[in-house]
């Protein structure tokens, strides 16, 4: 399996035929390699020191536009270790999140998702980087902050002798500025006619889109949302996505930790990669997909009364004979691009299984 090689020192565009030097570091014996390439061109690369095969995507120019104001949330070289560790739980984690984005934190269980959620909410002290949300320090924020975010943590806690709709006003008494009528939230959840049951008789998904409903008591600004979609039945995830999906329209930066990369996929407008707590890569699930995929169409077609399989090549497809013969014979059943999906792309990029 390639692995994917992480840069560790700076750009420089080398003269008119528009190459990029880059140093980038093997990700087993950490040897420094110094490349060239095209913006866009992705590349092989062998270690010269222990013959670790990879590839590097070189980044594709973007045009330089205004920015329409700081970011919701900007994290900056953020490390935090927990007592009695001597390993880092978060190591050097950067990124940021604009208004009306949907940035998908992904990685297995115990890479430091949580953790770095729990560093951005103020929930975790101690930690060495910077923190910055809705333009202002994370250090510099109090209670006020909790006002402006919302945050929707994996597990429910509810208080269990309370009905769904006395568990939101409760909540919802701790805001100090206007907040959403709890009977619209659990209308808009699927939760109003159980209303008036108490929370100790509900199902996990019940309680699951309860949680997700007590993050929008105060309609926040700022979202984070932990496994969202956990215990939900098919019908209760997409609802709950699809809540997400018009959140983001109403301009709200959604931090989304998960490890479930259909949500990924089909939610975030990007996603990082985070593994041992270091954050590999970021990038849109499209390009990511793109980038990673085989450029082939992929066929299934009757034939003697079985389905028989494939490939043509995706350049001058529309060119190619054999294809076009087997579109015109009404035997084809399926037809779609190869694309790589996310876990896949995250397979790839880390040697680690989602788990």
């Amino acid at each position: 399996m390639d692995s994917i090689y992480n840069v560790t020192k700076g750009v420089k565009m080398m003269g008119d035929n528009n190459l990029i030097s880059k140093k980038v570091a093997c990700p087993h014996c950490k040897n420094e390699i110094s490349i060239q390439g095209k913006p866009g061109e992705t590349i092989e690369i062998t270690c010269p020191k222990c013959n670790t095969k990879g590839i590097f995507a070189f980044p594709t120019e973007k045009p330089v536009t205004e920015s329409k104001g700081p970011h919701a949330i900007e994290v900056k070289n953020i490390d935090f270790t927990y007592q009695k560790s001597d390993k880092k739980a978060v190591n050097g984690v950067s990124f940021n999140i604009n208004k009306g984005e949907i940035f998908g934190f992904l990685g297995p269980n115990g890479a430091g998702k949580t953790t770095t959620q729990k560093v951005i909410i103020g929930l975790l002290k101690g930690y060495n980087g910077n923190v910055n949300i809705l333009g202002k320090d994370l250090e510099s924020w109090k209670t006020d902050l909790y006002n402006r975010i919302g945050v929707g943590f994996e597990l429910p806690n509810h208080y269990q002798k309370l009905t769904a709709l006395e568990n939101l006003e409760l909540f919802a008494s701790f805001y100090r500025g206007k907040t959403t009528p709890p009977m619209d939230l659990l209308k808009m959840v699927d939760l109003e006619k159980d209303a008036n049951d108490r929370v100790a008789t509900f199902s996990k998904g019940m309680k699951s889109k309860l949680n997700f409903a007590r993050s929008l008591l105060n309609d926040p600004e700022v979202w984070f949302l932990d496994e969202p979609t956990t215990g939900l039945d098919p019908v209760g995830r997409r609802l709950i996505k699809d809540i997400i999906l018009q959140k983001r329209k109403e301009g709200k930066a959604i931090f989304l930790t998960t490890h479930n990369m259909n949500d990924a996929d089909e939610l975030c407008d990007r996603v990082g990669f985070i593994v041992d707590g270091k954050l590999t890569l970021i990038e849109s699930p499209r390009e990511l997909k793109i980038r990673h995929g085989k450029k082939v169409v992929k066929v299934e077609y009757l034939n003697n009364g079985g389905l028989e399989k494939i490939d043509f090549d995706l350049k001058n497809l529309a060119d190619n004979k054999a294809f076009l013969d087997l579109l015109r014979s009404g035997k084809v059943q399926t037809i779609h691009t190869a694309e790589a999906t996310l876990d896949e792309i995250f397979i790839k990029a880390t040697g680690r299984q989602l788990k």
